[in-house]
């Protein structure tokens, strides 16, 4: 095997930590609503986690609504550098959310994928523009490559996936199989029997990264996956954890950053509690991968570079699940509430 194509198989194994940690914290902001007046810890967290973009501060555009309207958001995964002022985004999962017709979809934006940084005019790798600019240089890079409005994100460090589990108590799932995976922590090794198991943190991590010993491959660890995920839902909102919500609540708010501000939180919840078990189109897109020179780097890089007909493909699809059904070009900048309305009246 070669060693690009070993770099590529371990950043999908650190891509698929990532997404599993991604959104169980997306999802796990809405819990806080129900204890929004719980303590003061409550409010700083909630209060910590509440970081606009800057158009947001500067009142460029209309968001749409939570509760009728179609909108997108942006889940990013960040490694944290000390030498570097923002870190670098090594995992994009992009949805767009369509509230009444309870439609899902998902798309993974690969985190070396070539896109034109406006702000350093020049092109380059996805990951490296929130490097150089946070999650503002990425959401607007994203949006001219993919001509949607992005409306909201949510971002988070490495920390908490393992720490909410733990806070649970643990989480129940149904071993499909009986299997031994390796501890990413300890690299001890760990006999999972088929049928009930309760999995601490860092063993529900390694469950769902498992993937050669499925023998379902990929499909079989996405199983998982949401497994994992819906059974961290549960546990969340089960009444016996309404006692450890401040602690999930000081866990999520060290560890995420959001523009979904504290007033949208109760209409989060109430979406996601119609939208839970919605179930979710996997959107893809395809390309190579090419290795360019690069200026800046003074040395050739690796990039992704999108396949011209899957790229769009995949923007026919997203415009139309946000209620945009032509091809017209789109500025994302100036996209306010109507394109929404247009669908949700």
């Amino acid at each position: 095997m070669s060693t690009r194509n070993s770099k590529r198989i371990g950043k999908k194994k650190k891509n698929l930590k990532y997404t599993v940690l991604i959104i169980s914290a997306l999802l796990l902001v809405g819990v806080i609503t129900f204890a929004v007046n719980l303590s003061l810890e409550t409010k700083k967290a909630t209060t910590k986690m509440y970081e606009p973009l800057i158009r947001d501060e500067e009142g460029q555009i209309d968001k749409p609504s939570l509760k009728i309207t179609p909108f997108s958001l942006l889940v990013a995964g960040v490694d944290d550098k000390k030498e570097e002022t923002y870190g670098r985004s090594d995992m994009l999962l992009l949805a767009t959310i369509h509230p009444k017709s309870g439609k899902i979809s998902m798309v993974n934006i690969p985190r070396d994928t070539r896109v034109y940084v406006e702000e350093l005019e020049r092109e380059d790798k996805v990951n490296h523009a929130y490097s150089h600019g946070g999650i503002n240089y990425t959401i607007n890079s994203l949006e001219k490559l993919l001509e949607i409005p992005i409306d909201y994100y949510v971002s988070t460090n490495f920390q908490g996936f393992e720490d909410i589990v733990d806070t649970l108590g643990g989480i129940e799932v149904d071993v499909p199989f009986t299997v031994d995976i390796q501890m990413a922590d300890t690299f001890k090794w760990k006999t999972y029997t088929e049928g009930p198991m309760l999995l601490k943190g860092n063993e529900a991590l390694a469950y769902v990264r498992m993937r050669k010993k499925d023998p379902e491959g990929d499909i079989g660890r996405n199983k998982r996956q949401k497994q994992v995920i819906r059974e961290i839902l549960n546990e969340s909102t089960r009444f016996s954890s309404v006692a450890k919500l401040d602690d999930l609540i000081k866990n999520v708010g060290e560890n995420v950053k959001t523009n979904i501000s504290t007033s949208d939180y109760w209409s989060f919840v109430q979406l996601f509690q119609q939208m839970k078990d919605s179930p979710i189109d996997q959107l893809t897109l395809e390309g190579r991968d090419e290795r360019i020179y690069s200026k800046t780097e003074g040395k050739g890089l690796w990039y992704f570079i999108p396949n011209e007909d899957s790229l769009e493909q995949l923007k026919s699809n997203l415009q139309t699940n946000l209620g945009k059904e032509t091809q017209e070009d789109i500025s994302p900048s100036n996209t306010n509430l109507t394109l929404y309305n247009e669908v949700a009246n």
